[in-house]
């Protein structure tokens, strides 16, 4: 069962990429400019998500909740929606604001860390090294995933 489980997990060759740099990417949405290269030094939890994925709303209290208790992290919601007009209705529907949102429709970035089903979030250390990977929607509030994040 336990091998079952993680192979689930790994969806191919993922997550062999645990302890290495992660893939940096730029996203062009609207009149921001993001590079996952900007937040050197900075904890990132990197959540890929989409308008239409249901399990992705569950956790968005939690995330926002974390980006304000985590001094030195940064909390990136990367949607890879194909109809921008839905993914800022969402936006707005959800009042995301306590993080950094942004819609990369070329899926880019996404693909650059095998990502295909949201939601998916990887967490990246201070010096760009991706340590963990969550597959499904986490309550980002547990002490486990707090102390976790405090102790990178």
């Amino acid at each position: 069962m336990l091998v079952l489980t993680a192979t689930g997990c790994n969806r191919g060759s993922y997550p062999t990429d645990i302890g290495t740099p992660a893939p940096n990417f730029t996203i062009h949405d609207g009149d921001q400019t993001i590079s996952l290269d900007q937040y050197r030094g900075k904890i990132v939890v990197l959540n890929f998500w989409a308008s239409w994925c249901s399990y992705c709303a569950a956790e968005w209290p939690s995330l926002e909740q974390l980006q304000q208790q985590i001094p030195g992290s940064v909390v990136l919601a990367v949607a890879f929606d194909s109809d921008p007009a839905d993914y800022r209705q969402y936006v707005r529907n959800y009042n995301l604001h306590n993080m950094t949102v942004v819609l990369d429709p070329t899926d880019k970035s996404n693909l650059a860390f095998g990502t295909t089903r949201p939601p998916e979030t990887y967490i990246i250390d201070r010096k760009g090294i991706i340590r963990r990977r969550f597959i499904g929607a986490q309550d980002w509030s547990t002490p486990e995933i707090q102390d976790y994040l405090r102790s990178l």
